[in-house]
């Protein structure tokens, strides 16, 4: 019989500690003021009566803008996705530490990001602010919330992709300090991958038939936490054709690394749900490298015309 979620939260408590463990052994304090250049700032108009932003006072390139702007917006719906994950991995015990922690180190990537684009004038602020509070005031919701394995699995492959993303906007924006911060920052989010991708590894070897349902669900309906940003469509795109995260680094470098550390295609201990969930895994990998080289393709053609 499957598993049920309280019962899956009790046997995987024991591994979460040890992760935890490990986390905090490996996690180095950094301090978000370090990484701001903050004499290159100067007071804005408004109240205390400084200079207006205007476009040109910004150094970045249009395509770090909006990335730096989806990366920054997703990171500031941190209260919604605390709310998400301590709903549903609880607040006592090792579950709990690890949600706060993992919260606590978040909130420093918002601040340092913001910090460096208000210093550096690097977009406009009044837009910066209404987009905040127009994308925190429309929440987010965890789509596997009532499936555990299924959130740890979108977390796991979740973070590793705002790893590639934080480090491939840092080298657009063409500024080494940016590039630092950025690098500071998917420094973090890869340890957080690693956090949930050893909990799913555990969780294979407990109930392999859940895990690789929650596997393949997670992978055929992937979607960003900041998906409901408005635009995010259109900046989807700008930030896929600069390659800064599309559809190739989606297939190519987070999900085939880590369903090889899951060891899905050589496992010997699935049963009927399990093996079909295997199957749909492989179709949809197949399809993806399909839906690749044809945006590669395209993209190659965008780039001779222009």
């Amino acid at each position: 019989m499957p598993l049920d979620q309280t019962a899956l939260l009790i046997e995987l408590e024991p591994v979460v500690a040890t992760n935890l463990d490990r986390h905090l052994s490996l996690a180095k304090e950094w301090f978000p003021h370090e990484f701001v250049p903050w004499s290159e700032g100067r007071t804005f108009d408004g109240v205390l009566g400084g200079e207006a932003w205007r476009p040109e006072d910004s150094k970045l390139p249009e395509v770090a803008k909006t990335a730096l702007i989806v990366n920054l917006l997703t990171e500031d719906n941190l209260p919604s996705y605390h709310h998400e994950i301590a709903s549903l991995f609880g607040r006592d015990g090792a579950w709990g530490t690890w949600v706060h922690r993992w919260t606590a180190e978040e909130g420093r990537h918002g601040i340092a990001i913001r910090d460096y684009l208000t210093v550096t004038r690097g977009v406009d602020p009044v837009e910066l602010e209404r987009a905040r509070m127009e994308h925190m005031q429309s929440g987010y919701v965890n789509v596997n919330g009532h499936e555990m394995l299924h959130s740890i699995a979108y977390v796991a492959l979740q973070e590793l992709a705002t790893r590639i993303s934080h480090r491939n906007t840092g080298k657009a924006t063409g500024d080494p300090v940016a590039e630092q911060m950025l690098a500071r920052v998917a420094a973090d989010e890869n340890l957080h991958m690693m956090f949930y991708r050893n909990i799913l590894t555990a969780a294979f070897e407990l109930a392999p038939d859940q895990a690789m349902r929650a596997v393949a669900n997670v992978t055929a309906n992937f979607q960003m936490p900041g998906a409901n940003i408005e635009g995010f469509g259109r900046k989807a795109v700008l930030i896929a054709l600069a390659g800064i995260y599309d559809l190739r680094q989606h297939r190519d470098e987070v999900l085939q690394p880590v369903l090889r550390q899951w060891n899905v295609w050589d496992r010997t201990d699935l049963r009927d749900d399990g093996e079909r969930a295997r199957d749909e895994l492989s179709a949809r990998m197949t399809e993806l490298e399909t839906q690749a080289a044809r945006f590669e393709e395209r993209r190659a053609a965008r780039t001779k015309r222009h």
